[in-house]
C-alpha cells in the first residue's frame, strides 16, 4: 500500500463539490433537486473518480472500511430509528398556551436523545401545528422547534444525531456522551426560557378571538402505534450492549461476517418488526414515506466515498491547520456543521484530532484524558459544535428542511435562507452557543 502521506490535497475536491451540492442544491436547483434519482447520479458521478483513484493507488482498504463500518451501520441505524418512530402517531389539539407550547418543546428536546432529532421532529411537528393552528403568530414556534428538538435535543446519546453515532463506531463508549449533559441541560434551559418569553410575547398580541377559539378547539392528546415503543426499546439496547467493548470477538478479524454485524442484524430484525405489527393506518396518518430515508441513503453513499481521501490527507497533515484549541474545534466543526451537513465535518475534525495526537499534542493538551485516541476535551467540542451549530442554519441537519417544509405546507409563513440566519441564528442561538463554549469548553 502507499504512504497516504502522499495524497494531496486536490483529491478532496470531489468531497467538497458533494457538501457544496447537499448546500446549494435545495436553493438554487430545488425543482431537480427534490428527485432523489438525481442526487444518486451527483453521488455516483463524484464517487467514480475517488473510487478509481483509491483502486489505483492500492488504497482499497480505505474505502471497504470506510463503506462496510461506517456507511452500511450508520444508514441501518437511521433506518431503524426512521421506521419504528415513523410507526408512532400522535394527535391531539391542546390549548397553544406559551406554558403548553414549551413543555411540548421540552417534551421533544428529551426524545430526540431517545429517538433521535429526526425521529422527535417528525412525531412532534404535526402535533405541534395542530395546537398552533388558531393562532396568528407560529412562525417563531417552528424556529424554535428546529433549535430545540431537531438538533440540540440529540446531544446526549449517539442515537440522538448521526455525528454522534459516526464517533461511536470510533470507539466512544456509549455511556461516555452522558458526560455532555450540563452542556446538553443548559442550551436546553436556556433556548427554552427565551421561547417561553418570546411566546408569551407573541400570544398577548393575538387577537381575543382567535384565543376563544383555541380555547374550544380540543381534542386531547392520543398516541397510537404504542408497540413501536417496545422496538425503539430495542434499538436502544442493540446499540448500547452489542459492540466490541461488550463483545470483543465482535472486534475479531476471523470472526464471522454475522457476528460482525450482528447489531445491524438486529436492528433489521426489529424494523422488519415494526412494519409488520404497525397498523397501515398509523403510517398514513403520519404521512410515512420511504422518500426521505432514500434521500439519505444516496447522498451519504457519495458523502462516506468521496470524504475518504479527505480523511486520510487530515489525519497525515493535521498539525499544518493551526487548530488546536478546544474552542478552535468547537467553533471550526461548528461553523462547517451550519453550512455543510455536520455527520462529515464531525468526522473530519475527529481525524484532525487524530492527527494531531500522531504528530505530536500541543503542551496544553499533552496530559488530557484520551478518548477513542483523541483528547476528551476535543472530543467534547466536536460534539457540542458539530450538533448544537446544526441548527444554524436549514442545511445544517436533515430533519430541518424537513420540518420547514412541513411547517410552510401548513400555511406557515417561513424566513428565507439569510433572514433564519440574521433574524434567529445570529440573535438567539449564537450568543447562547457562545456561552456554553465560555463555560464548558
Amino acid at each position: 500500500m502507499n504512504d497516504s502521506a502522499n495524497i494531496p490535497l486536490w483529491c478532496s475536491t470531489p468531497f467538497g463539490l458533494m457538501l457544496l451540492a447537499i448546500a446549494v442544491g435545495p436553493l438554487i436547483f430545488e425543482k431537480w433537486w427534490g428527485l432523489n434519482r438525481n442526487k444518486l447520479i451527483i453521488s455516483l458521478f463524484l464517487s467514480i473518480p475517488v473510487i478509481i483513484y483509491m483502486l489505483a493507488n492500492r488504497l482499497s482498504v480505505n474505502l471497504i472500511d470506510t463503506i462496510a463500518w461506517d456507511y452500511i451501520p450508520f444508514i441501518i441505524l437511521l433506518g431503524s430509528l426512521f421506521v419504528i418512530t415513523g410507526g408512532i402517531h400522535v394527535s391531539g389539539d391542546i390549548k397553544a398556551t406559551p406554558l403548553n407550547n414549551t413543555l411540548f418543546l421540552g417534551i421533544g428536546y428529551t426524545l430526540a436523545s431517545i429517538m433521535g432529532t429526526t425521529g422527535a421532529a417528525m412525531l412532534l411537528i404535526r402535533p405541534v401545528i395542530s395546537t398552533n393552528s388558531e393562532r396568528t403568530y407560529t412562525t417563531h414556534t417552528i424556529l424554535f422547534f428546529i433549535a430545540t428538538v431537531a438538533n440540540c435535543g440529540g446531544l446526549l446519546t449517539p442515537l440522538g444525531d448521526p455525528p454522534l453515532f459516526m464517533l461511536y463506531l470510533r470507539g466512544v463508549e456509549f455511556s461516555w456522551f452522558l458526560n455532555l449533559f450540563p452542556e446538553w441541560i443548559f442550551t436546553g434551559a436556556l433556548l427554552l426560557l427565551v421561547y417561553y418569553f418570546v411566546d408569551r410575547h407573541y400570544y398577548e398580541k393575538e387577537n381575543w378571538v382567535n384565543r376563544a377559539e383555541d380555547s374550544i378547539q380540543i381534542k386531547p392528546i392520543r398516541i397510537t402505534g404504542n408497540i413501536n415503543f417496545l422496538f425503539l426499546t430495542g434499538v436502544i439496547i442493540s446499540v448500547t450492549l452489542i459492540n466490541k467493548g461488550t463483545i470483543p470477538l465482535m472486534g475479531s478479524e476471523d470472526a464471522p461476517i454475522w457476528l460482525k454485524y450482528l447489531r445491524e442484524i438486529v436492528l433489521v430484525v426489529l424494523t422488519a418488526m415494526s412494519l409488520f405489527f404497525t397498523k397501515s393506518e398509523v403510517r398514513s396518518n403520519n404521512k410515512f414515506s420511504w422518500d426521505p430515508i432514500v434521500e439519505v441513503a444516496y447522498l451519504f453513499l457519495g458523502i462516506f466515498i468521496t470524504m475518504v481521501p479527505t480523511l486520510i490527507w487530515l489525519t497525515r497533515n493535521a498539525s499544518s491547520f493551526g487548530v488546536t484549541e478546544p474552542w478552535q474545534f468547537l467553533y471550526a466543526s461548528g461553523f462547517l456543521s451550519s453550512f455543510l451537513d455536520n455527520t462529515p465535518t464531525a468526522v473530519a475534525f475527529y481525524n484532525l484530532a487524530h492527527g494531531l495526537v500522531v504528530s505530536g499534542l500541543p503542551d496544553t493538551l499533552s496530559k488530557s484524558t484520551l478518548i477513542a485516541g483523541i483528547p476528551e476535551i476535543l472530543l467534547k467540542a466536536v460534539c457540542v459544535g458539530s450538533v448544537f451549530f446544526g441548527s444554524m442554519t436549514y442545511i445544517g441537519n436533515g430533519p430541518n428542511f424537513m420540518v420547514k417544509s412541513i411547517a410552510e405546507e401548513s400555511g406557515i409563513k417561513m424566513p428565507a435562507f439569510f433572514a433564519y440566519l440574521l433574524k434567529f441564528s445570529f440573535l438567539v442561538l449564537l450568543p447562547i452557543y457562545i456561552l456554553v463554549q465560555l463555560i464548558f469548553i
